[in-house]
């Protein structure tokens, strides 16, 4: 008796009324052979479900699930309000070619100076932009070829490392030859397909790329999905001329925030390698702060392109949900994930973005003091540092704003990602697939299995109540801004290497800021402003209204610039261009 909570109406609560309350997971840190114990009991019969009901308890999920009423309907996937258009913006055709969405984006950018950008008395660093490339190329400084043989060289050299640590997962040599062949030749006879021609990309291992077969960073998905087919995304780039180097590693099937996986080895981070990146989309957003891709796609259901970005100090872009179509990807069915780009600028991030736009049939038809939570003030301190600077430079107003019920949001978003995934998954596990998962993918998938029909759709209710909550508060402020993660790069133990590690204080850490772009489908880009005092990259999240992309991208063009100054060389950095 007496454990009946009733919510109000979201249309009743009082914004200003809000006070943030902090959180703190309760959660084991576990790793090696006491990690592989825990899997024994936590899949045990009786015992098992036994501590998944405790933990939920002490993480006041059962409260928020099953005992509290909520009046809203339930919200099954995004639906928006109508939203005006952004002011002096291009409007970039869905249907049109994607070379041409391109070329149009082109001219959004800042003239494009090669004494400028490829000095070589240059002396602070600075990352390779698309457009030194394509200027590189067209000017017969290089070829697509000689770019290819010094990425190769590199990329063989990670797959020797001990213990392994790679950053694709599956790499042919002479597919990127041909690839980067038929590419030198479309430049010696002067008809290059666009200004991505040549441009090396790395493409997630849950993203479909032709001639390999998406595993998501198992070790038996090639064995039950016989496709081996672009996704749509992956199509629309490779029409433009773009050169896939291969599948990049990843958080085994992006049930993770670090980008541990024991089965094929764990990315480093570039700028520190005795720490991760970040996940689930590692490879990618390491790939591309080594200096060795330009751009990389990443999927994001809970941060994954977001988070990583943040680590390794490069561009990450979430975009609105539906805005990109996810046909081909292990994750086509969520309502959660999307498809997007991590570069090293935002100005690339804006090129390859461009390219791969467009919402899939079927969404077209069916769419419609937290600040300061954070393990280190350096995080807090520079972020703020970054908003005075707007404010002086740009004359932003910055406006401090509550969000309510966070936990409330946490919790819906992890039972909708975890229902979703289960269902996808369950037919495999149920063929004994399961025992093969890492065991940090396990113990996810125990708590998964632990939700109800109910549950889930008290989360899709709860989903209702928070979009209320943000479309208030986008009433008043063109942008929710707050550091991408509360923490920057955590140290790996070396007894994670073997067996994984689950650590959710870090986990609440990594995702603090994250969830509503993911839950809500709300368009948000991270971008590095700076570092800690280790020397470790430090993003910031810019979250717009939905289908806002291009004045989020404006907004993290000017970010960008205020901090261009501070950019450091990665300690595992790669010069691939090496014009002189």
């Amino acid at each position: 008796m007496g454990k009946k909570r009733v919510m109000l109406p979201a249309k009743d609560v009082d914004l200003s009324a809000v006070k943030y309350e902090p959180e703190v997971i309760q959660a084991p840190h576990l790793t090696g052979l006491v990690l592989k114990l825990f899997i024994k009991i936590i899949e045990a019969p009786v015992i098992g479900p036994a501590i998944i009901s405790y933990l939920k308890k002490q993480n006041k999920m059962v409260e928020t699930l099953r005992n509290t009423v909520i009046p809203e309907a339930p919200m099954f996937k995004p639906e928006f309000p109508p939203q005006d258009p952004e002011p002096g913006t291009f409007l970039l055709e869905e249907d049109g070619k994607p070379e041409e969405r391109v070329e149009t984006a082109l001219k959004c950018l800042p003239e494009y100076n090669p004494a400028d950008s490829l000095n070589s008395e240059l002396t602070e660093f600075r990352y390779w932009k698309i457009r030194d490339f394509a200027y590189a190329y067209r000017s017969s400084l290089v070829t697509p070829s000689m770019v290819a043989e010094r990425i190769i060289a590199v990329i063989e050299d990670f797959n020797n490392e001990k213990p392994p640590a790679p950053l694709l997962i599956t790499f042919d040599a002479e597919e990127v030859r041909k690839q980067a062949v038929a590419s030198t030749k479309r430049f010696e006879e002067g008809r290059p397909l666009s200004t991505l021609d040549g441009i090396f990309v790395a493409i997630k291992d849950d993203i479909g790329l032709y001639p390999f077969i998406a595993k998501g960073a198992t070790t038996w998905m090639d064995e039950v999905r016989s496709t081996n087919a672009d996704a749509v995304s992956v199509s629309r780039l490779r029409s433009c001329g773009v050169i896939f180097v291969g599948k990049a590693n990843m958080h085994e099937l992006g049930m993770g925030t670090t980008g541990n996986n024991p089965n094929y080895g764990t990315t480093r981070n570039p700028h520190a390698l005795d720490r991760y990146t970040g996940g689930s989309s590692s490879g990618p957003a390491a790939i591309v702060a080594s200096g060795l891709c330009s751009a990389a796609l990443g999927t994001d259901g809970g941060g994954s392109i977001r988070i990583p970005s943040s680590l390794c100090g490069v561009v990450g872009l979430k975009t609105t949900y539906g805005r990109t179509d996810m046909t081909g990807s292990l994750c086509d069915s969520g309502t959660v994930e999307i498809i997007g780009p991590i570069a090293s600028s935002v100005e690339d991030v804006m090129l390859v973005y461009a390219a791969i736009l467009g919402a899939s049939p079927a969404d077209r038809i069916s769419l419609r003091p937290w600040f300061n939570d954070v393990h280190t003030t350096d995080i807090s301190d520079k972020c703020e540092d970054i908003l005075n600077q707007l404010t002086k430079t740009y004359g932003c107003e910055v406006v401090e704003i509550v969000i309510p019920e966070l936990h409330e949001m946490r919790t819906a978003h992890l039972v909708s990602i975890g229902s979703e995934t289960m269902a996808s998954l369950n037919p495999d596990c149920e063929d004994g697939k399961g025992t093969r998962l890492t065991y940090d993918t396990r113990i996810s998938m125990a708590l998964f299995r632990s939700f109800s029909a109910s549950d889930y759709v008290a989360s899709q209710c709860l989903r209702r109540r928070v979009m209320h909550h943000h479309m208030e508060i986008f009433k008043k402020v063109d942008f929710i801004v707050t550091p991408t993660t509360g923490m920057t790069a955590p140290k790996i133990p070396t007894s994670a290497l073997k067996y994984g590690e689950t650590d959710m204080q870090v986990t609440g850490y990594l995702m603090r800021f994250i969830l509503a772009g993911n839950l809500l489908g709300l368009p948000a880009v991270s971008v590095p402003v700076g570092y800690d005092k280790q020397g470790l990259p430090i993003g910031l999240q810019l979250i717009g209204r939905p289908w806002g992309e291009a004045s989020l991208l404006r907004l993290a063009s000017a970010v960008e610039e205020l901090s261009a100054g501070s950019k450091k060389r990665p300690a595992s950095f790669y010069d691939v261009l090496k014009t002189n």
